[in-house]
């Protein structure tokens, strides 16, 4: 077991988001997790993600606020506990489409 407290969590840039802020709060390097990893992303209003996919599954549990996730066939408004799953090279963009800022969970395996 490997406990993690918000306190000692280090942020870190990601390439093509904007307007946020990002915690990597469990994988290899910060508790041992080999299958995947979990984050903790705060977007500012107006803060999001380019259109862009990865290889991976992705999970994004959203824990306050509202995001907006777009792919170019459809559009998933997630308030406070909805989550959603998109699959390896889905392109996603992220928005938050409001005044308040939002946080969200995000769980990907690793490759």
């Amino acid at each position: 077991m490997k406990k993690v407290e918000l306190k000692d969590v280090k942020p870190y840039q990601v390439a093509k988001h904007f307007d946020m802020t990002a915690l990597r709060l469990h994988g290899k390097d910060e508790t041992g997790s080999s299958k995947f990893w979990m984050g903790l992303s705060h977007f500012l209003p107006g803060g999001g993600a380019e259109l862009d996919s990865s290889p991976t599954d992705k999970i994004y549990f959203v824990l306050e606020g509202e995001v907006t996730v777009r792919s170019k066939e459809e559009t998933h408004v997630l308030k406070a506990w909805d989550s959603i799953f998109i699959g390896p090279n889905e392109e996603r963009e992220i928005i938050n489409d409001t005044n308040k800022p939002a946080s969200m969970l995000v769980v990907i395996n690793y490759p």
